[in-house]
């Protein structure tokens, strides 16, 4: 297979239709650096942001000042892919919610949106997600009823979820929405088996899976001399050799790096591709890992 040009692997990175590119810049734990490190991966190539409106681990205003930094007459919104999250009570900081935690879970679905939107200073997002699920059935049908009328809306053009760690949730989840969730959005590590199964049923529905904590819980694996052989072929570094594996694979990691070297890295992931054999010796890798070998 011949390889493409680095310039055609970065137009690849979105379509006119902003579907979803194929790495995203996470933005949680940033605080005080947000909007400039926002601003950074966008100006190097980043064209994907996650975050979410949970002003404990995000800071959502930050996002939105650094994206109108980037912004310019060659860049507009719509260049962007921008994602944020509806976070439950249970994983808000009770000091900082924003939304009432008295109000029925409809409007804490709207009043939270609201607040996503004004913070990240646009009329839309491209996806909204459910940080994680609610434990009760009827509360969940009622949050996910809500999402969807954001999208009747306008206001976001899909759902998704994340922290979905359980198939059954996320059968559940599909069997009762009207507006499907597009998007699963876990942790990438051996203790969930690296959702496999999950991943199954991402694939049979079309459902787009995001990994995050992807390079901090395999660590061991990015030590690995199989790892390091392949980063000696091909010159990279191994978190590129792993992103790049996912992302032949049909994962879309989040990379939350502050440095502005590793985001060059990162986005450089699509200047080579990884061969059937050399993604079956990383697959094997993740076997491993599992069995805690």
């Amino acid at each position: 297979m011949a390889l493409r040009s680095p310039a055609q692997f970065r137009k690849g990175l979105h379509n006119p239709d902003m579907s979803m590119p194929q790495i995203l810049y996470g933005t949680a734990w940033k605080k005080s650096r947000t909007a400039n490190l926002v601003t950074a991966a966008i100006k190097v190539g980043f064209r994907g942001i996650d975050t979410a409106g949970q002003p404990k681990h995000y800071d959502e205003v930050g996002v939105g000042a650094g994206i109108a930094a980037a912004l310019n007459s060659g860049l507009t919104r719509q260049s962007l892919y921008i994602q944020t999250k509806f976070t439950p009570l249970a994983g808000q900081d009770p000091a900082h919610v924003p939304y009432d935690p008295a109000a029925p879970l409809a409007e804490q679905v709207a009043q939270s949106f609201a607040s996503s939107l004004r913070n990240l200073q646009t009329s839309y997002v491209d996806c909204l997600i459910l940080h994680s699920p609610l434990p009760n059935a009827h509360d969940m049908a009622e949050v996910w009823r809500a999402m969807e009328a954001v999208v009747q809306q306008g206001g976001a053009r899909r759902l998704g979820i994340s922290n979905c760690s359980r198939l059954t949730e996320l059968e559940s989840l599909y069997r009762i929405a009207k507006v499907k969730p597009s998007v699963v959005q876990n942790r990438f590590y051996a203790k969930t088996g690296y959702d496999r199964e999950l991943r199954m049923c991402c694939r049979a529905h079309a459902i787009s899976y995001q990994s995050f904590w992807t390079l901090t819980a395999n660590r061991d694996m990015l030590a690995h001399s199989a790892l390091r052989a392949l980063s000696l072929k091909y010159g990279r570094t191994a978190p590129q050799i792993l992103f790049r594996y996912l992302t032949q694979s049909g994962i879309t990691p989040l990379t939350g790096t502050t440095n502005a070297t590793h985001m060059q890295e990162d986005l450089a992931i699509f200047e080579f591709e990884l061969t059937p054999v050399e993604c079956g010796t990383v697959t094997k890798l993740l076997s491993r890992a599992m069995a805690g070998q």
